[in-house]
């Protein structure tokens, strides 16, 4: 395996707590929040693109979009997203996870 790969599954055991407070003071202002919806309705999305992240290192967002859409109604718990209305903070919190690595685990460019 390579030196890469094994330093980002090390790192992502960071905990998810670090995170969630930055997520729930920001969410408000972020380009894809859209009113009515709630701190309650965000949350699961960030967690699944962090927890996924985790578990799919290498992996670039691309090549996994659809898997997260497919799990997506089995992990949203409470949430009133839909996948449409979930996916842009899936993806904030992939790439929040994604950003706390060293160098570039995914081979994405960032």
């Amino acid at each position: 395996m390579n030196q890469r790969l094994e330093e980002a599954r090390a790192n992502a055991s960071i905990p998810y707590d670090r995170y969630q407070q930055e997520f729930q003071q920001s969410y408000e202002k972020a380009p894809y929040y859209r009113d009515g919806q709630s701190w309650q309705d965000y949350e699961p999305a960030y967690k699944y693109g962090y927890d996924q992240y985790a578990s799919a290192t290498g992996r670039k967002w691309e090549e996994v979009k659809s898997e997260l859409e497919q799990g997506w109604d089995k992990a949203k718990g409470e949430s009133r997203m839909a996948w449409e209305q979930a996916k842009d903070a899936v993806r904030a919190g992939w790439e929040r996870l994604e950003r706390a690595m060293p160098g570039d685990a995914d081979n994405d460019g960032r």
